[in-house]
């Protein structure tokens, strides 16, 4: 199937394949879309607050580190106010 007209996002070149350029900058795309959702997903599941507390308390990563951060982050969900 022959494509009359392609997004500026995908330019092909004279053999209808995708030049250096153009395959770098989806590449490039790809990998910030990868590190956003990375970043995400860190934030969802508590790893950047814990990488965060680290810093705050000066520990190095260990099971009594991070038991202590489980009891500090239980106590201020504990205090926020429940709606509805």
């Amino acid at each position: 199937m022959k494509v009359k007209s392609l997004p500026d996002c995908a330019r092909l070149d004279s053999r209808g394949r995708l030049s250096l350029r153009e395959l770098f900058r989806l590449v490039s795309a790809a990998s910030r879309m990868a590190r956003v959702s990375r970043a995400i997903l860190r934030e969802i599941f508590d790893e950047s607050a814990y990488e965060r507390f680290l810093d705050r308390s000066d520990l190095e990563s260990s099971s009594n580190a991070y038991a202590i951060f489980l009891r500090e982050n239980e106590q201020a969900r504990s205090r926020r106010p429940r709606c509805c």
